[in-house]
């Protein structure tokens, strides 16, 4: 009997999403509602160094450096709309804290071993987030061109 190929690889992949949560510590309950996506900003600054950042009004020469980090290190997984090899990207400013971004950026690997937002992803999209080794003030440009995007 021939399989299905294409149901055959979903089911598949659902089955490792399963496993990865687990071995994750990330079990959930049958018929326990999921987690929410969005965590409260106060409480989900990711793990990295970057605990506190005070953004003012969005600096145009700034995004315009992060649109060109963006295109050269982020653009082969992510997409600012629709999904990719990585979450979409355009409002991600409106789900996450700017801190969050910054250890995503800086600290991917840190980031899906121990912060439970990340693992979720992690588990979702099953490529992790590759170290790009941009400078704190490159990342920071990258998250000023997600702030324009986002408006």
């Amino acid at each position: 009997m021939k399989r299905n190929a294409p149901a055959f690889r979903v089911a598949l992949l659902k089955i490792l999403s399963a496993l990865l949560l687990i071995s994750c510590g990330q079990k959930q309950e049958a018929g326990a509602p999921s987690q929410p996506e969005q965590a409260s900003p106060e409480q989900d600054k990711g793990i990295g160094r970057v605990r506190e950042i005070h953004l003012g009004p969005i600096d145009p020469a700034l995004a315009e450096k992060g649109k060109v980090i963006f295109t050269a290190k982020c653009s082969a997984c992510h997409k600012l709309e629709g999904r990719y090899a990585g979450p979409p990207l355009g409002t991600v400013t409106k789900r996450r804290t700017p801190e969050f971004i910054l250890n995503m950026i800086l600290n991917p690997s840190e980031m899906t071993q121990k912060d439970p937002v990340a693992q979720r992803l992690l588990a979702e999209y099953l490529t992790p987030m590759t170290p790009q080794n941009l400078s704190e003030d490159d990342a920071k440009a990258v998250l000023e061109y997600l702030r324009q995007a986002a408006q």
